[in-house]
């Protein structure tokens, strides 16, 4: 049985509620051994403060002794904690880093299959132990083998990556180069083939400015740098199309016709995802050996008690991280050994046919 860990992230906000709500369906211990990164006592005060009954918590001091057909959590955090509901508290912080800490240690060391991780408060998580912008940049740290991790945000149908992440507007342009596209363009495909299971992914790039530049009126970056990126990519076997500009792009449906989208910075294409997905949308890690995803919202303080946040984002990130675990083992099945060559020979011409496969 899959192991999914499942770190409880801010306390004080709705991180606890979308948990326990995805896990009260029965059906989701069919599907995996969920172990929640935590504090039993904070678990309980949250089921009481919602009435969440149909759950039950098995108690485990590690991943190893998690069992199957069992909601499991290990205490991560002192006893003695304080939940404060819709604040922002420096204790709140320190237990979503503990939590943390340890559930991307268990998915480095191979003792959980796939981490979904609850909303953090990114500022109150700060320390002398977390200095990074986010999760995603904590695991790459800690789980990351050397590799450069790639933010995919997604549904079923639309799957939009970043080239940059979480720096500010005024950096994008500083930092973009031919070689970080066509390695973030690299990235994209390889996931969309081994982690989404698209044999020949149509990934769309976004330009950087209005109207993709204008011919160089509106910006350069179009025509220095994004689509000699786009060329080299091509060269290495990627379908990549565009540059579009983001607006008319998104108005008109165009996104419906590719398998991923490329945006060159963060609310470039997080704002018209979230638009079309917040509900359903899941924030996924790819590039790294390990295999993480997360909610496509954050902490929500202003809902945070209320009985009243959808699961729903929460149950994707769950399925989309059992469905990753799968699609890399079919695919390192796939190209573990690959047919070798064969031939036959037909009439007397003793003419020989190749029927490799392409």
């Amino acid at each position: 049985m899959i192991k999914v860990g499942i770190s409880h992230g801010d306390i004080n906000g709705i991180g606890y509620e979308v948990i326990l709500k995805t896990l009260s369906d029965a059906r989701m211990l069919e599907l995996c051994t969920p172990v929640i990164y935590g504090s039993a006592k904070v678990a309980a005060y949250h089921k009481k403060a919602l009435d969440i009954q149909n759950v039950s918590l098995n108690v485990v001091n590690g991943a190893q002794s998690a069992a199957n057909n069992k909601v499991n959590i290990i205490n991560c955090v002192d006893e003695e904690i304080k939940v404060e509901l819709s604040k922002s508290t420096q204790i709140a912080g320190d237990a979503a880093f503990s939590a943390l800490k340890r559930a991307v240690a268990d998915l480095r060391d191979g003792l959980i299959d796939v981490l979904v991780t609850a909303p953090i408060n990114k500022n109150n998580i700060q320390s002398e132990q977390f200095k990074f912008p986010g999760h995603t940049e904590y695991i790459q740290e800690i789980a990351g083998a050397g590799k450069n991790a790639l933010m995919i945000l997604a549904t079923e149908n639309l799957r939009v990556a970043l080239v940059t992440g979480h720096i500010p507007l005024s950096e994008v342009s500083k930092v973009l180069t031919v070689d970080k596209i066509v390695s973030k363009l690299k990235d994209f495909n390889d996931s969309l083939i081994a982690d989404f299971a698209i044999t020949k992914p149509r990934v769309a790039v976004l330009s950087l400015n209005p109207h993709a530049g204008e011919e160089g009126l509106l910006g350069k970056e179009e025509q220095e740098i994004i689509i000699p990126a786009m060329q080299e990519a091509e060269k290495q076997g990627i379908l990549c199309f565009g540059p579009y500009p983001a607006d008319g792009f998104f108005g008109s449906g165009t996104f419906e016709k590719f398998d991923g989208i490329l945006a060159m910075y963060h609310d470039q294409g997080l704002t018209p995802f979230k638009t079309l997905a917040m509900e359903t949308g899941v924030n996924y890690t790819a590039g790294l050996p390990v295999i993480r995803t997360s909610p496509d919202h954050g902490t929500a303080y202003d809902i945070a008690g209320k009985n009243v946040a959808s699961e729903e984002s929460f149950r994707n990130a769950l399925y989309m991280g059992v469905d990753v675990f799968h699609n890399r083992k079919q695919h390192r099945e796939n190209v573990k050994n690959p047919l070798k060559k064969q031939y036959f020979e037909r009439g007397s011409d003793n003419e020989k046919l190749d029927l490799s496969s392409e």
